[in-house]
């Protein structure tokens, strides 16, 4: 008997689904043959390594992350945190290469794990199903006996029975039963939400591979784990669990719709990916119509020098202009 989920389609979700379908439609029908979709790939890369490596507690900025991407070296920063954003870098680069893979088996999921826990594990061993039993919070997984025989039936479930599903909820079911069931002795959540990523591509849900889903669950981790624990609290029933991941999955792709609004303003065929300060700069600029410099560094808690760097870019892309003399000028949205 294979893993049979239970949950129901509430209004809310059913209204979640048909939203995100409609902002899905208008994000694949704008980047078609677009120059800028490599940097946003990029940069939707960048952003779900550090919020699912963040959620597990590793200590690098998002900017961190990025110069490790770009192969800048970093100092003062630990070489575990550093390998286990490159070790996430290079498991989202697997699942993308093999994005069409029409049946995962386990062999798949010990790779992608050994890729991802490789030289980072507490306890275990990379790659290998966990021998002992493990405790998450006041959480108890099956023991160690039961999990090759549950993971066989949720693969079975996810190689046929899934595909009877929008991947919306395949992608949030197979996200929270490979938790319940804590296959590994360390990385289970940076493998499962990875697993929940790669169903969005083999679905073509995310065609281009521009979506960070993982960002709506670091924002707010203690609703993250709340959501799965109520899951347990529940008897299983998985319905408030995918209200919650249609939720985050839709504020994802409305963030994905400005960011390729606001590339799409850039002048000629300048590109240009927005980093999270010059998004916020953009943001109080649309708020507040104009900003004088010390009202920018003030309220993006940055120094002068930094929020000339942030202005810069945008400058030259034409998103931004100033007024005024040098002394009493002002910045504001073009």
């Amino acid at each position: 008997m294979s893993y049979q989920p239970q949950f129901t389609i509430t209004p809310s979700l059913l209204g979640r689904v048909e939203q995100i379908t409609a902002v899905r439609e208008r994000i694949l029908g704008a980047a078609i043959a677009v120059p800028w979709v490599p940097a946003l790939q990029k940069d939707s890369r960048i952003r779900n390594v550090h919020s699912s490596t963040a959620i597990e507690g590793n200590p690098l900025t998002l900017e961190q992350v990025r110069a490790v991407e770009e192969g800048r070296e970093l100092v003062a920063v630990s070489a575990r945190a550093q390998r286990e954003v490159v070790n996430y870098l290079a498991a989202l680069r697997h699942i993308e290469k093999r994005a069409s893979k029409a049946m995962i088996t386990h062999d798949d999921i010990l790779t992608l794990h050994k890729i991802i826990a490789g030289r980072v594990m507490d306890q275990g061993e990379a790659g290998r199903y966990r021998a002992t039993a493990v405790r998450v919070g006041n959480y108890l997984p099956p023991s160690a006996s039961e999990v090759s025989g549950l993971m066989f039936e949720l693969l079975e479930w996810w190689n046929k029975e899934s595909r009877k599903l929008s991947p919306v909820l395949s992608s949030a079911i197979l996200h929270y039963q490979f938790e319940a069931i804590h296959p590994f002795a360390d990385g289970n959540g940076r493998t499962g939400r990875a697993l929940a990523l790669w169903e969005l591509y083999r679905r073509g849900f995310d065609t281009h591979h521009i979506f960070s889903v993982d960002e709506f669950y670091w924002e707010d981790r203690r609703r993250y784990y709340g959501t799965l624990q109520k899951v347990r609290e529940q008897s299983g029933d998985l319905t408030e669990w995918l209200e919650y991941c249609a939720e985050g999955l839709l504020l994802t792709l409305e963030r994905v719709w400005k960011r390729i609004q606001q590339l799409s303003a850039t002048a000629g065929d300048k590109k240009l990916v927005l980093r999270p300060k010059q998004e916020q700069l953009l943001q109080l600029l649309r708020e507040r119509g104009s900003l004088t410099p010390r009202e920018i560094w003030e309220g993006l808690n940055v120094s002068k020098q930094g929020a000339l760097d942030l202005l810069r870019p945008l400058i030259k892309a034409g998103m931004v202009k100033r007024e005024g003399t040098l002394k009493s000028g002002r910045y504001l949205l073009t």
